[in-house]
């Protein structure tokens, strides 16, 4: 009898010690700092200019701030690294024959060039980033292979990344918000010639598809437009856009 009331006692203490509490102390080492790095959007860079350095170790912390002091951005990675919605949107600006006649558009120009051993190809892309919200940039490469020079030309428009001042400078609008531009601007590429100018709330875009991409990425919501030249050379009515985009920044300074 003895013998089973020890066993019964035995039993019941190596239970207590393997029952968890329901409620454990929280120790100091525990709580942990949520990870900063995982906000990142590339983890893995490693800067190569002072710019880049100051960008990394968090000393400076927004686009705005570098093109304000005037500094060059010469790494693709400062934009990837401080605007992390950035978008992409590729021009039409080749042509190829469709069927039926007619010309399709698609987004490489291709060249040939005559040499001895035969014709040579050679692809250009014009490609347009922006956040939606006041930053865009445009740029344009050339290489063998259309990836390589997509590649190239997303590269080129992060480093031409520039300011859009936004605003309702329409008088039947007035409503005080970023929808429109502030004043009428005109922009100039070559032949063309292009005229931006404020429309009120709910008119929405009207230019062309092409100049539609670019006023979406600068967070331009209502706009009209009027451009003349040879609007069909789609490189130099994208840089007449922006040049009319950039010059909201400069005649506001």
């Amino acid at each position: 009898m003895e013998k089973h009331k020890e066993e019964k006692v035995l039993a019941t203490e190596v239970k207590n010690e393997l029952e968890v509490p329901k409620e454990l102390p929280i120790e100091p080492e525990e709580i942990k700092e949520p990870i900063i790095e995982e906000t990142r959007r590339d983890i893995d860079w490693t800067p190569k200019t002072v710019l880049g350095k100051q960008v990394f170790e968090g000393k400076i912390t927004s686009v705005e701030q570098i093109l304000t002091s005037g500094k060059k951005i010469l790494e693709p990675k400062i934009v990837e690294y401080l605007i992390p919605d950035l978008k992409t949107e590729l021009i039409l600006i080749g042509g190829r024959g469709g069927k039926g006649g007619g010309a399709q558009r698609i987004p490489i120009r291709i060249t040939a060039k005559m040499h001895s051993s035969g014709r040579r190809f050679r692809t250009s892309s014009l490609i347009a980033v922006g956040n939606g919200n006041g930053l865009i940039g445009i740029g344009r490469a050339s290489s063998v292979e259309p990836r390589t020079a997509m590649e190239k030309a997303t590269n080129k428009a992060k480093l031409n990344i520039m300011m859009i001042n936004r605003g309702c400078g329409d008088w039947e609008c007035g409503c005080g918000t970023n929808h429109s531009i502030l004043f009428k601007t005109k922009g100039k590429s070559g032949s063309v010639h292009v005229q931006i100018l404020p429309a009120p709330k709910g008119v929405g875009l009207v230019a062309d598809n092409e100049t539609k991409k670019l006023l979406r990425l600068a967070g331009i919501k209502d706009a009209w437009s009027r451009t003349s030249g040879n609007t069909g050379n789609r490189i130099n009515l994208i840089s007449a856009v922006a040049d009319a985009l950039k010059k909201l920044y400069i005649y506001e300074k």
